[in-house]
């Protein structure tokens, strides 16, 4: 039954092992505290693999520290590296929770991409993980 199989079916494989700027963390001074930071991120750009045009959307990120606690700066500069990047909003939302997971291991941490219409349809992926 290979009739339902995109044309794209393989050419994100790459993506899990798929090299990413550092997201630098700073040490959480407040490491015995139960708080929760939360990141809204309104101009998120990467592109479409299929058309190559631009997709935009919002991702928020919401997190409660333990040790380290996520630099701005450095999430910035990462977040900036997907706009020349090809990638589907699934796998963009996949790929940013497990870089903040592993920058700065959270006991809580949610990621949610709430993307632009993209041919009249609207995405939203949302992903979350508990120490």
């Amino acid at each position: 039954m290979t009739d339902n199989i995109s044309s794209y079916e393989g050419k994100q494989n790459h993506i899990p092992d798929f090299k990413t700027p550092t997201i630098e963390t700073f040490t959480n001074v407040y490491s015995g505290r139960d708080y929760t930071i939360d990141f809204k991120i309104p101009e998120f750009t990467a592109i479409c693999p299929k058309t190559g045009l631009p997709d935009f959307g919002t991702i928020e990120i919401t997190y409660k520290p333990d040790k380290d606690c996520i630099e701005l700066k450095s999430l910035k500069e990462y977040i900036l590296f997907f706009r020349n990047i090809g990638i589907f909003h699934e796998n963009i939302i996949n790929k940013l929770t497990e870089d903040l997971q592993l920058a700065c291991q959270p006991f809580y941490l949610k990621v949610r991409g709430d993307f632009n219409p993209r041919g009249g349809i609207k995405t939203t992926v949302e992903r979350e993980e508990r120490k």
